[in-house]
């Protein structure tokens, strides 16, 4: 299973300046020689692998990345200007294949990694460089030398930041497609989802994270059964779960049932899984009749985590984690998860 981050880019380098046919020019010499200074280097397109950078939405929009050029030379042997260099910052992680000839040419994997992927052009040699006792008066200089341009296929193999676990419809799918643009199927009955969809969440403030939901798990898939190990291997790689509750089939008798199956499924699978952060969210909250599912869920959830953990909890709100109540179908309180969950990554990201 590859969730993949794709962008097709064209970068070009700059060209070199021109060198300088020029001869020196002052009164009472007469015999000034050529004095023609050397072009400035084009700029090179440089690859960079950036700590905080997790996805490559943002190359997807800008198409062609040039870097300038070198400036030509001037009389009196002045160097033309040398440009700067344009540096792509790029998710660690990112692959970079020629896009014409899916030509492998790097893997930017550390933090901090430059690749110089497009070597700006060397200015030309100004006419002083040429004079020599035989020709004391070259009159021509180097034209700069051309830039490169390439068109680069970058991937990335994503790990989602985000994923979604929960029982077969929670409305798993349902919450990618709110706030995301992904379209995964969506229908009224179990398994809908028989492969994970990703979707990319644009918060109002900071990086995109990728968002995915795991297909609805069951008793027994530690052991293979329903859709089995394979999605359990995905959770695991991801960076906070969203726990998703469907508010509606909650059984104020024994409101923690959905939540503590697949808490102990995931437990028994490994315990990285079962001391993953995770945020719970009640789904479904504008079906009618579902408030007093809540505040049971939401009372057992309080009384559990005191039961378990008395030390920690002088009152009954102190350092709970939050409940998140919302409709993926409406999007009611979507915002506000989405908000919440760009803090906690950027905060991981650090």
């Amino acid at each position: 299973m590859k969730f993949i981050d794709e962008a097709i880019i064209t970068v070009r380098s700059g060209n070199g300046g021109a060198g300088c046919v020029s001869f020196r020019r002052e009164k009472f010499i007469e015999w000034g020689g050529p004095d023609g200074g050397d072009g400035g280097d084009g700029g090179s397109v440089i690859l960079r692998a950036a700590q905080g950078k997790r996805t490559l939405v943002d190359l997807r929009r800008q198409k062609i990345i040039t870097a300038s050029n070198g400036t030509s030379g001037q009389g009196r042997q002045r160097h033309g200007k040398n440009a700067p260099d344009q540096i792509i910052d790029v998710p660690p992680g990112t692959i970079v294949t020629n896009a014409d000839t899916n030509q492998f040419i790097v893997d930017m994997t550390k933090p901090g990694e430059q690749y110089i992927v497009a070597q700006g052009g060397m200015g030309g040699r100004g006419n002083k460089r040429f004079a020599t006792s035989t020709n004391r008066a070259p009159k021509y200089a180097q034209p700069g030398i051309a830039g490169i341009e390439l068109r680069l296929k970058l991937e990335l193999k994503l790990l989602a930041d985000v994923g979604i676990v929960g029982l077969p419809n929670a409305g798993k799918s349902t919450l990618v497609s709110s706030i995301s643009s992904a379209r995964p199927k969506i229908a009224d009955y179990p398994f809908t989802t028989l492969n994970p969809s990703l979707g990319m969440v644009q918060p109002e403030f900071g990086e995109p994270f990728a968002v995915a939901d795991i297909p609805g798990l069951i008793e027994g898939a530690h052991d293979g059964t329903g859709l089995g190990i394979q999605f359990l291997k995905h959770v695991e790689r991801t960076g906070i779960l969203i726990h998703l509750i469907d508010a509606s089939e909650i059984n104020p008798e024994s409101p923690l049932n959905a939540l503590n199956l697949i808490n102990r499924e995931l437990a028994l699978y490994s315990d990285t899984l079962a001391q993953k952060e995770q945020v719970i969210v009640l789904n479904k909250v504008d079906i009618t009749e579902t408030d007093s599912k809540v505040l049971a869920f939401k009372e057992a959830f309080i009384k559990d985590n005191i039961n378990k953990n008395p030390e920690l909890f002088e009152t009954t709100d102190k350092d709970l984690p939050k409940i998140f109540t919302i409709s993926a179908a409406t999007g009611k309180g979507t915002q506000e998860l989405i908000a919440f969950l760009a803090q906690k990554i950027n905060k991981q990201n650090k």
